[in-house]
């Protein structure tokens, strides 16, 4: 098993079911400690390479996925490889889109999606998930 993110770590969250899932804002530096085993980039243009497993989602700034298909099926993959793995998951500044994906990630961990945004503000960052569009996606996102 690999040694998983800390729990307590700045921009760790820890969903209800124990998974732990590190948010990043991508303009920051690598924090200190063990690299990822996967990173789900959310940006607009393909992100720079990386020397461990990641998976580019396309998705501009303020906006959503751009192919909500790929969306669902990118942050399963996330969701499926944190028991086991330290995933990260990277926009630009780490609050949006991050938050976003973040929020999703809580729905299929079992957090209501009524309750996904406040539920990642709380144990992530206050100011995560920055649009009314992207709060709707996270609300929208269990239905899909």
């Amino acid at each position: 098993m690999t040694e998983t993110w800390k729990p307590a770590a700045e921009g760790v969250l820890r969903l209800p079911s124990g998974r732990l899932i590190r948010g990043r804002g991508l303009r920051r530096p690598l924090p200190a400690g063990p690299e990822p085993t996967f990173t789900l980039h959310l940006l607009g243009s393909p992100p720079p390479p990386v020397a461990w497993e990641s998976r580019w989602l396309r998705w501009p700034d303020f906006r959503l996925p751009t192919d909500r298909d790929a969306a669902r099926s990118a942050l399963k993959q996330a969701w499926s490889l944190a028991p086991d793995g330290r995933v990260e998951v990277a926009c630009g500044g780490g609050r949006g889109r991050t938050g976003t994906a973040l929020a999703c990630l809580a729905v299929l961990d079992g957090v209501p999606a009524e309750q996904a945004v406040s539920y990642v503000r709380r144990n992530y960052h206050p100011k995560a998930v920055e649009t009314p569009w992207q709060r709707r996606y996270v609300k929208r996102f269990a239905a899909d």
